[in-house]
């Protein structure tokens, strides 16, 4: 394949760069910073420089690739991820306007296959929603059904990837939570009724090439380990992995208090099911639940 990554440098990025690589692909991947052209070309891609915000330069970058196949990883997202809603606005964009540029980017290429990376909790048709954390699952959406017409109108084959929670040794966030609770200061939170469909970035990466490869037009692929998670049974597990005392617990009002977007995701129920992906993608996770991921992830910080 010759695959043309939009969002290569980013958390899934970069895995994926690393996996395609190995397994003989040509990749090029798309950066907004020239800054980060040597280390993609270490990993063994070809850098492409543009803001997919600017649909004339990201036309001319991906016709100068001429892949056969497109995937869109486009965030903006802080390296520890999303704090408040707000700091989601710029990833809304792509996910609108950045989608529809890479979209007409990819026909005008002639590549025959786009895959998407959406985010599962976000992507859930859940009430309720806070108006900031609604313009998000919007923009989320209008990513989808972008792609998805396009593969109803047979302009490509389109599939969407719906992760879970996004964790691994190079992640942003699991570096803040483990050193977090190794000072004991990742709470756990009474009566937690949340059920988070977490991911490995290894496993994000392996789902990612297989739907490349094997993935079904206009599927939807819910690419989550094998046993969803409260954020509490999180805290309590990466604790117990570093060899740190069992967290403090905390009274559920106060997350609403100080971090109510987080305590929006965080609070979600979404028990998913990946399924499908093992059936039609020969897809597994190789890290089936949390506490062999984070084990992997702390001997990989060492």
């Amino acid at each position: 394949m010759n695959v043309f990554i939009a969002g290569g440098s980013g958390a899934i990025g970069i895995p994926l760069v690393r996996a395609l690589v190995a397994g003989g692909h040509q990749v090029t991947a798309l950066t907004r910073s020239a800054s980060k052209a040597p280390m993609l070309r270490a990993l063994g891609a070809t850098p492409a420089i543009a803001d997919a915000l600017d649909a004339a330069a990201l036309r001319r970058v991906v016709a100068a690739a001429r892949p056969t196949h497109v995937v869109h990883q486009l965030t903006a997202l802080p390296q520890g991820g999303p704090k408040s809603a707000k700091e989601l606005e710029p990833t809304n964009r792509l996910r609108i306007d950045g989608t529809r540029n890479l979209i007409a980017a990819a026909i005008n290429a002639g590549a025959t296959r786009f895959v998407v990376g959406s985010f599962a909790v976000l992507a859930a048709d859940r009430p309720g929603l806070g108006p900031e954390v609604q313009a998000a699952a919007d923009a989320m959406r209008s990513m989808e059904s972008q792609v998805l017409d396009a593969n109803a109108r047979q302009l490509f084959e389109g599939i969407i990837l719906r992760y879970g929670l996004f964790y691994g040794p190079e992640n942003g966030m699991t570096k803040q939570m483990i050193a977090l609770a190794r000072r004991r200061l990742l709470p756990a939170v009474r009566g937690d009724r949340g059920l988070l469909p977490p991911i490995h970035l290894d496993d994000a990466a392996s789902a990612t090439v297989a739907a490349l490869e094997r993935g079904t037009p206009g599927a939807i692929y819910d690419i989550v380990d094998d046993h969803p998670v409260s954020m509490s049974e999180m805290a309590r597990t990466i604790a117990e992995v570093v060899g740190a005392k069992k967290p403090f617990a905390i009274p559920s009002w106060l997350p609403r208090l100080v971090a109510p977007y987080l305590a929006q995701v965080l609070s979600v129920r979404l028990p998913l099911s990946n399924a499908r992906a093992r059936a039609e993608l020969g897809w597994r996770p190789m890290y089936p639940s949390i506490r062999e991921g984070y084990a992997t992830a702390l001997r990989a910080a060492a």
